[in-house]
């Protein structure tokens, strides 16, 4: 699982492996449509969260903001779970090879 210790990176590049995996996955969407939307969804999840931190903290949604932060990490979550499954042989990781 050495892809695994590779995702305790700075946010700059995380953004970039997320930048080179957002093009694969648009290269081979008729392949992997499932996939793409899955990821489409998670990177909408990560902009709900950082987008709506403020104004839970403005208007004070305390009970929202574990949901934003949360949503904040969905796409740190989502590859440290589709790289232990891809470790695990459960799933295969075609992108893996990205986060080099």
């Amino acid at each position: 699982m050495p892809h695994l210790l590779k995702l305790s990176l700075s946010q700059t590049a995380l953004l970039t492996r997320l930048q080179r995996i957002k093009a694969w996955l648009r290269e081979h969407r008729k392949e992997q449509a499932v996939e793409y939307a899955v990821f489409d969804h998670v990177l909408t999840l990560w902009l709900m969260g950082w987008v709506g931190a403020l104004p839970c903290l403005i208007l004070a949604l305390w009970w929202l903001l574990p949901l934003c932060v949360l949503a904040a990490h969905a796409p740190r979550m989502y590859l440290t779970a589709r790289l232990r499954w891809h470790a695990q042989g459960h799933l295969r990781c075609d992108w893996a090879h990205l986060l080099n």
